[in-house]
């Protein structure tokens, strides 16, 4: 038996495969390429499978990750090969490697958004004051007693670091969010934060993960 992990990208119409989903189109797709996989013991016993980060729904990504244990003789090629020949559009394995380091290292992720408004100057403007203010004042989904509320968190401290310009007909910014196993900023909660703060409607956007970082700021890997 050995232990590998499989980095691959989510695009497209895929960034709506829900985190729950997306681990069951691994497990399919392990069955219909006929990789024989170290099951867990116990009452329940499943197919080893750990995913690395969660990932927002809707949110693009070309850097996810997940560690299988593999029982069969199978080189990593041929092991990529199988796998992008079964799964579904917008799901493609890039790559294969042993001697990797656990998901609790995962200390950053780098996010592009592309947005577009009917004017960007305008956008851009209203989006660098709301960044560049001390606290953003996010609305998260909480409890009160047994009654659901909304209530407001300083999202502000999860922003490492971000830069935002025009380019052609998109708004684009770029962001490095706090992304640990304690300290996880959604992208998709800045997005609307950001949306409500600057109260502008947009034509069109998309959010796309590209790195996860250590906490020295290498590749996650």
């Amino acid at each position: 038996m050995r232990e590998v992990r499989l980095r691959f990208s989510k695009t497209d119409r895929a960034k709506y495969i829900s985190h729950l989903d997306t681990n069951r189109v691994f497990q399919r797709a392990f069955s219909r390429a006929k990789i024989n996989l170290w099951f867990t013991e116990g009452f329940n016993p499943h197919p080893f499978m750990s995913f690395s980060l969660p990932l927002s729904l809707g949110v693009e990504s070309l850097c996810e990750n997940v560690d299988i244990r593999l029982l069969d003789d199978i080189t990593d090629s041929e092991l990529k090969s199988r796998m992008n020949s079964v799964l579904p559009d917008g799901i493609r394995i890039i790559d294969v490697y042993e001697n990797f380091v656990d998901s609790h290292l995962i200390y950053c992720s780098d996010y592009v958004y592309k947005l577009e408004f009917k004017d960007n100057e305008e956008a851009l403007e209203r989006i660098k004051s709301v960044l560049d203010q001390d606290e953003i004042m996010a609305l998260k989904k909480g409890k009160q007693g047994k009654r659901r509320v909304m209530k407001e968190t300083d999202i502000k401290k999860f922003i490492i670091s971000y830069n935002i310009s025009i380019r052609d007909t998109q708004l684009v910014l770029n962001t490095r969010l706090l992304a640990g196993p304690d300290k996880n900023l959604n992208p998709s909660l800045l997005f609307d934060t950001i949306i409500r703060l600057i109260d502008m409607d947009y034509e069109w956007k998309s959010i796309s993960r590209i790195r996860l970082l250590k906490e020295d700021l290498t590749d996650y890997k």
